[in-house]
């Protein structure tokens, strides 16, 4: 009988010491979110009403680019018609904001004069500009001051026709420019918009801006090109990042834009970890001065529930992209107080069998039966809310209740393959149930019967 005891005790200490040991070893940390890492935050809306399909196709395209910028773990989701993008950890906010809401709308078209960069305004607003109608649009330097100006005849190919581009140094010019390739259609449509235009200027237009203004110099480019223009690294690298990705559907306006330092993601990690800790070591105290004996195996059981929690958060995080934030913090103390309550409501039913008339060591396995229960429902209820949490909500409370919902999991495992087991034996042995100040008996205020 006791052989089937140690099984699972042994199975569960190797398993969380062994993990611990693993990922420490392997220098392997969970990943922390945006409010505990530090980072940028923006809610965009569309500018006018767009079906489901156009949002997530939004959604799609600025994952690429925001996996193309390097930012680790981020979370971009939808939040009724609205997209939350969430980088955590990027170093200059304001270009990847930038490059995540760009609409990058590529169009060609043909210059019918260059104008003076004063004058009268453009024939149509920016914001009304058509594909079908002949604009006034700016050129403008990298401070954004205006150079010239073009009029410009109606469009006549857009960016689908870009299958890649990449930011390069001109070596004889020493200026930035974006060489591209076109996808196999886009080849003879780019050749037969140079045939007409042989000779002539084409503006490079980039979200009603002209980036530049070449003059056809061939009939035939072979499915590559150059666009330049008054290019700096960041923004040639901008630029071929969102033409390798496409343009977004459609306009996106930035609703709210928050940005959280990496010192004050630290000071609410310190902050949230000193109250966990502090919260954690009066239950301990209060557990063990009451339970004596009984109180250690909580002690004992709540450090062996994180060092399984650490491995697993840490390898979800690398497998998975598991960000661990400030709610998901939340999460986990929460469910401290529901592993807690468990071994309070086993207790208190040893209690309940000394009461009676049984002796310690026949009543750990029969208290355990009746509690085992009572755990499971209170258990089941935190898990339901956990799950529900998670399907209808977003953002930092689908982390809590995912953190939750984890932790709960782990208590059920946990009383069932150390709390049970670990009670039964220590109830075995007379030293431990016999001890003068931590004895099991005085905990329970009641005789051993170990000779029972």
């Amino acid at each position: 009988m006791r052989r089937s005891y140690w099984a699972p005790l042994l199975l569960v200490v190797v398993m969380g010491v062994g993990g611990m040991i693993a990922v420490l070893a392997a220098r392997v940390t969970p990943i922390l979110g945006l409010d505990l890492r530090g980072g940028a935050s923006v809610v965009l809306q569309p500018t006018r009403s767009v079906p489901t399909d156009t949002i997530n196709e939004a959604i799609n395209i600025i994952r690429n680019r925001v996996d193309a910028l390097g930012v680790a773990e981020p979370d971009i989701s939808r939040q009724g018609n609205s997209i939350v993008v969430e980088l955590p950890g990027v170093k200059d906010t304001q270009k990847a904001l930038q490059v995540v809401g760009q609409t990058a709308q590529l169009t060609f078209r043909p210059v019918l004069q260059t104008l003076a960069p004063s004058g009268p305004p453009a024939t149509t607003p920016a914001a009304q500009v058509k594909n079908d109608a002949a604009v006034v649009l700016p050129e403008r330097d990298t401070n954004g001051n205006i150079v010239g100006r073009y009029e410009l005849a109606p469009v006549v190919l857009t960016g689908t026709i870009i299958k890649t581009a990449v930011a390069g140094l001109n070596q004889s010019t020493s200026q930035w420019e974006v060489d591209f390739t076109t996808t196999g259609p886009g080849a003879s449509q780019f050749d037969q918009m140079a045939q007409k235009n042989y000779q002539k200027q084409v503006a490079i237009v980039l979200d009603n801006n002209v980036e530049s203004a070449p003059t056809i110099q061939s009939t035939s480019f072979g499915g590559r090109g150059v666009i330049n223009g008054s290019f700096t690294q960041d923004s040639a690298n901008s630029l071929a990042l969102v033409l390798r990705f496409g343009a977004l559907p459609v306009p996106l306006k930035p609703l709210t834009v928050q940005t959280v330092s990496a010192t004050l993601g630290k000071t609410s990690l310190k902050a949230g970890l000193l109250a966990a800790a502090g919260g954690l070591l009066l239950v301990l105290l209060y557990v063990m001065f009451y339970y004596r004996a009984l109180g250690i195996v909580a002690f004992l059981g709540l450090a062996l529930t994180g060092m399984l929690l650490w491995p697993i958060i840490s390898l979800l995080g690398k497998t998975n992209g598991l960000a661990l934030t400030l709610s998901g913090v939340i999460g986990i103390i929460v469910s401290i107080g529901i592993t807690v309550d468990s071994y309070v409501v086993y207790f208190e039913r040893l209690k309940d069998e000394i009461r009676s008339g049984k002796t310690v060591r026949s009543s750990v396995d029969r208290g355990f039966a009746r509690a085992f229960r009572t755990i499971v429902a209170a258990d089941l209820v935190s898990l339901i809310a956990a799950v529900l949490l998670w399907l209808l909500s977003v953002g930092a409370v689908r982390g809590f209740a995912f953190f939750l919902g984890l932790s709960t999991i782990l208590d059920l495992a946990m009383t069932l393959s150390f709390t049970r087991p670990l009670v039964i034996l220590l109830g075995r042995n007379r030293a431990v149930t016999d001890a003068r100040i931590i004895g099991i008996a005085r905990g329970l205020a009641a005789d051993s019967g170990i000779s029972a």
